[in-house]
């Protein structure tokens, strides 16, 4: 397997409009046991999110991207822990992802269908927008456009992680992901992600003036702006 470059032309499985929605709405459900296994973002809630919430007051936070819902629920959970009160707004152009988030309700957590342009139309602003696992969704006009709204709706940060495109990530989620994967797109889509991931290097060198690019474990990338 080749990883020394971007395989930019891989489609993900879930991607497909078309593609059959009892499987995907297992995926949908599926990801709150990936995510907690690989994403790591508890570790960049309390590095990257808390120092950029108000001291006092409802914070807000925005998910895009927002999928089924596991990280803006997460996010509330782990707000509540820390003493802070959380409003968290999930949102996807997908109705199907849509559809999969709403099926657990959460309090301090809504979501919605829309775009971040939708968002930017409407005036919105949050203290701190996220996302997971949607860079290396989208070709370089539509990542530039994410991210100048993601610019545009946060008033302290933005924090948006990815994978960590390397051999070693290829292989260990070849390894540990058919334990979670039946009846899913888990497995080939992750597979495929990681090979359309950036390196530290390669995120570093397409983000707009004002972001910066981290590495951080396991297998991760964030771009960070504020």
């Amino acid at each position: 397997m080749d990883l020394s470059t971007r395989a930019v032309d891989l489609r993900e499985l879930m991607d497909d409009p078309d593609c059959d929605p009892a499987t995907l709405d297992r995926t949908f459900r599926r990801f709150a046991v990936v995510n907690a296994a690989v994403s790591g973002w508890r570790s960049v809630w309390r590095t990257h999110v808390v120092p950029a919430l108000p001291a006092a007051g409802r914070a807000r936070v925005l998910d895009l991207g927002c999928g089924g819902g596991d990280l803006a629920r997460s996010l509330t959970r782990w707000a509540s822990s820390d003493g802070f009160d959380l409003e968290v707004v999930g949102v996807d152009p997908d109705p199907r992802a849509i559809a999969a988030a709403e099926r657990h309700r959460t309090t301090g957590v809504t979501f919605r269908t829309e775009s971040s342009a939708d968002l930017v139309a409407a005036g919105q602003r949050f203290d701190v927008v996220v996302s997971n696992h949607v860079l290396h969704h989208l070709d370089d006009a539509e990542r530039a456009a994410f991210l100048h709204d993601s610019a545009e709706l946060a008033t302290a940060r933005s924090v948006h992680s990815d994978i960590r495109r390397s051999r070693a990530a290829y292989r260990l989620y070849a390894l540990g992901s058919p334990l979670v994967s039946a009846g899913t797109f888990i497995r080939e889509d992750g597979l495929r992600s990681i090979r359309r991931s950036f390196t530290q290097p390669e995120l570093a060198a397409v983000l707009p003036r004002g972001w910066r690019a981290e590495a951080v474990a396991p297998h991760r990338v964030l771009a960070v702006r504020g």
